[in-house]
């Protein structure tokens, strides 16, 4: 089965830090590029960071670079995000997708989405 999961979401105070999991099975993530997303209702979907784990190459959002550090481990096939200096601004659904290798980071497009972890930060 094709799926991506999603963990690692909760609730933390503003300055706060996370760590954000995605784990696939059914496909290799080193044949991917894999992005991280977060969605509050009612809005658009936002692009965060993406990594191309072929080449490690990654692309951060300007509005987060700096706080955020995406990173992959191919034998655990699982891509991460830490979420540090958190801010109620960043509480949202949280979603991983991937998207054909050859799109690069970041993709316009995803093949594959996970179901989402919350992450909720309190001023």
């Amino acid at each position: 089965e094709v799926q991506l999961v999603e963990s690692g979401g909760g609730s933390v105070r503003a300055g706060g830090s996370l760590r954000l999991s995605c784990t696939a099975s059914g496909f290799t993530v080193d044949d991917y590029a894999i992005g991280w997303f977060r969605q509050v209702p009612g809005k658009e979907r936002e692009g965060v960071a993406c990594i191309r784990s072929s080449d490690d190459s990654t692309y951060y959002a300007p509005a987060v670079k700096g706080r955020f550090t995406i990173s992959s481990d191919n034998a655990k096939n699982s891509v991460y995000l830490q979420l540090n200096s958190l801010k109620p601004e960043d509480t949202a659904i949280w979603y991983c997708a991937a998207a054909g290798d050859a799109l690069g980071c970041p993709f316009p497009e995803a093949d594959y989405w996970g179901r989402g972890t919350q992450v909720t930060v309190s001023s």
